[in-house]
């Protein structure tokens, strides 16, 4: 019977080893420099630029003009929030246009053709390497009170796909 107690005393001796073989190394304490100790340090540091603004997340159907976004909102998968970043960091598109439309005219074509028209007057003269999306949002009620219920909200991003890196705006 006396045979437990060791056994459980050498237990815990062998792991109280053990923790003290996980512990940091010692510190050393002399400080070793070869600088004199009256001498200036040249510095080499430079000021950091200051950060972007960060991204702020908004419905995709309170989009302003000038506004750019990280990517182009997948709507007809239901996705209606969108991240609006600062222009002269990458992003997808920029919003050139806010047309207002008919509910009934609220298709492709006029959509297109609602765009098209205020592509120059934004960008000051054509679109270059740019391309053409839009999306359409409808505010139509059941009173039919509201004449141009829809929004076509023209947005310019690469023809390529690649990101934009300032503002398209001329």
């Amino acid at each position: 019977m006396h045979r437990r107690p060791i056994i459980r005393v050498s237990v815990a001796l062998l792991g109280i080893s053990w923790l003290t073989g996980c512990a940091a190394p010692p510190q050393e304490t002399e400080a070793t420099s070869s600088a004199a100790p009256d001498s200036p340090t040249p510095s080499t540091s430079q000021a950091m630029p200051p950060p972007a603004p960060a991204a702020v997340t908004k419905q995709w159907v309170d989009l302003a003009v000038g506004e750019c976004v990280a990517e182009v909102p997948a709507v007809d998968v239901g996705i209606a929030t969108v991240s609006v970043v600062d222009c002269a960091t990458p992003h997808r598109a920029e919003v050139y246009l806010l047309a207002p439309v008919a509910v009934d005219a609220a298709i492709a074509d006029v959509g297109d053709q609602a765009c098209a028209s205020g592509v120059d007057a934004y960008t000051g003269g054509g679109r270059g390497d740019l391309s053409i999306t839009y999306l359409i949002d409808s505010k139509q009620d059941r009173t039919g009170a509201i004449p141009l219920p829809s929004t076509v909200i023209c947005l310019l991003q690469d023809a390529g796909g690649a990101p934009l890196t300032a503002s398209v705006r001329g």
